[in-house]
C-alpha cells in the first residue's frame, strides 16, 4: 500500500503543480489545446470494461495525450505550450470522460488517471522544455522521428512499470508476470497507439489540426474492434460456464463447485506468476474439470472424485478430456482436463493447480470452521504423490490473503459472469 500511496501522490502532485503553473502563466495556443482536449475526451468516453491497462482501455485518449505530449510544430508554426499545460490538458480531458464512468463505477478510474499524469508528464517534461528552446530546430526529418520513436518507446516502458506497480498493489500478484504482461501488450495494442501517437505529432507539423481527424479514425475504429473482440471473449466464456453447470444440473458435483475451483485456481495460478493465455488455459480448464462425470453410469456421491480410486480418477479425466475435445474447445485445455489425475511429476503446472483446487474444495466443502485448515493439512500429507509442494503452499498463501478468507460465501452466490468480490479474474 505504500507504494500505490506513493505513486498516487506523485500523480497528484504532477497534476496540482501543472494546473498551478497554467492559471499563473495562462493557456497558450488554445486552439490546439481545445482540439486535443476534445480528443482525449473522446478517447476516454469510449473506454470499456474493466480493463487494467490504460492502453488497451482507451487506445484513442492514449495516443492524443502522447501525441500532445510530444507535439512540436502546427502547420509549420511552432508551438509555446508547456510540459505543465500538456498535463492540466490531458487531465482535465481524462476527467471529463471519465464521469461517466466514475458515475457507473465500472473502472479503477484513479489508477488510469494516476498512469496518465505520470507518463504523459514524463514524455512532456523529456520533449517540450527542449523544443521551447530550439534544441530540435535544427534537426532533419529521420533525426527528429527517431526521437518521437524514442520518446515514445521510453513512455511506454514508464507506463508498462507503473500497471504492473499497481496491478500489484492492488491484487498482490507478482510483479514480475504482471510486468511481462504488460510488455506483451506493447507488442500489440501498445505499437499501434505509439505509433499512432507519433504519426499525429508529425502530421501536425505539416497540415495542423487536420491530423487529428484523419490518423486517430483508424485507431478508433481499432478500438471498436477490440470492443466488439472483447464481447465475443465474455460469450464464449458463458457457452464455456453453461456446458461447466451441466455437471450441478445433472446432480453430478455440488452446486457452485466449478465456479469455486476456478475462481481459485486463477488466484493460485497469478501467485504462481501465469498470465494471459495461461490463465485462460487453467480457467477453462477449472472450469471444466468434473465434465467427465457426465459420462458415468454410477454418478459419484457428491462428485467427490479426490476419494477415488487413482484409476478411477483417470478414467473419469480421461472422459472428460475427450468431452472437451468434442467441444471444440482449445486442445490445450483438455490435455489439462485429461491429465489432472496423472502423478504430479508429470503435469502440467495447469493440472497441478485444478488437482490441488479441486480436492481443498471437496475436502471443505459442508464442513465447519476447522474444515479449511483440515483440509491443508490433508493436502501437505499428500504432496508425497498426489499434489504437488509448490501448488499446495502457494494455495495456502491465497487462502492466508485478505481475499482468503472471504473466498468460500461469495463464491457460491455470485454467477461467473459476476465474479466473487473476493476474487479477481485476468483481463
Amino acid at each position: 500500500m505504500i507504494l500505490l500511496r506513493f505513486i498516487h501522490g506523485a500523480a497528484a502532485l504532477t497534476a496540482a503543480g501543472s494546473l498551478a503553473v497554467v492559471l499563473w502563466t495562462g493557456l497558450e495556443d488554445r486552439g490546439v489545446a481545445l482540439a486535443f482536449g476534445a480528443l482525449i475526451t473522446v478517447g476516454e468516453l469510449a473506454r470499456w470494461g474493466d480493463a487494467r491497462s490504460a492502453r488497451q482501455a482507451a487506445p484513442l485518449g492514449a495516443a492524443g495525450s502522447l501525441s500532445y505530449a510530444l507535439l512540436g510544430p502546427d502547420a509549420g508554426r511552432p508551438t509555446q505550450h508547456s510540459a505543465a499545460q500538456v498535463v492540466t490538458v490531458v487531465l482535465v480531458a481524462a476527467l471529463l470522460g471519465a464521469v461517466p464512468h466514475i458515475w457507473a463505477g465500472r473502472t479503477p478510474t484513479v489508477d488510469h488517471l494516476a498512469r496518465r499524469v505520470l507518463t504523459v508528464g514524463f514524455a512532456a517534461v523529456c520533449f517540450q522544455p527542449l523544443f521551447n528552446r530550439g534544441v530540435f530546430t535544427a534537426w532533419g526529418g529521420p533525426a527528429y522521428t527517431l526521437l518521437l520513436l524514442t520518446l515514445l518507446g521510453l513512455t511506454a516502458l514508464c507506463g508498462a512499470v507503473l500497471a504492473a506497480a499497481l496491478a500489484h498493489c492492488r491484487t498482490r500478484w507478482p510483479f514480475g508476470p504482471l510486468l511481462r504482461e504488460e510488455l506483451r501488450g506493447l507488442l500489440g495494442i501498445g505499437s499501434a497507439v505509439c505509433a499512432t501517437g507519433a504519426v499525429m505529432a508529425l502530421a501536425m507539423a505539416v497540415v495542423g489540426l487536420w491530423a487529428l481527424p484523419v490518423f486517430c479514425l483508424p485507431l478508433l475504429l481499432v478500438q471498436l474492434s477490440l470492443r466488439r473482440y472483447a464481447a465475443v471473449r465474455a460469450t464464449y466464456r458463458q457457452t464455456i460456464a453453461s456446458l461447466a453447470r451441466a455437471t450441478e444440473i445433472a446432480g453430478c458435483t455440488p452446486a457452485g463447485h466449478a465456479h469455486r475451483v476456478a475462481a481459485l485456481s486463477l488466484a493460485v495460478g497469478r501467485d504462481l506468476g501465469l498470465t494471459g493465455p495461461e490463465l485462460t488455459v487453467l480457467e477453462y480448464a477449472a472450469l471444466m474439470h468434473d465434465i467427465g462425470q457426465l459420462s458415468l453410469v454410477d454418478p459419484v456421491p457428491a462428485g467427490a472424485t479426490a476419494a477415488l480410486p487413482a484409476a478411477e480418477q483417470r478414467r473419469i479425466a480421461l472422459l472428460g478430456g475427450a468431452v472437451v475435445r468434442q467441444t471444440g474447445v482449445d486442445a490445450a485445455v483438455a490435455v489439462v482436463v485429461e491429465r489432472q489425475a496423472d502423478p504430479y511429476a508429470e503435469q502440467p503446472l495447469a493440472a497441478r493447480i485444478v488437482r490441488a483446487v479441486n480436492a481443498y474444495d471437496e475436502k471443505t466443502l459442508g464442513t465447519g470452521p476447522e474444515g479449511p485448515l483440515r483440509a491443508l493439512e490433508e493436502l501437505r500429507l499428500g504432496t508425497a504423490g498426489d499434489y504437488a509442494p509448490e501448488v499446495v503452499e502457494s494455495l495456502a498463501r491465497v487462502l492466508a490473503g485478505p481475499r482468503g478468507a472471504r473466498e468460500r460465501v461469495p463464491a457460491r452466490r455470485t454467477g461467473l459472469s459476476d465474479p466473487a468480490p473476493g476474487w479477481v479474474t485476468h483481463g
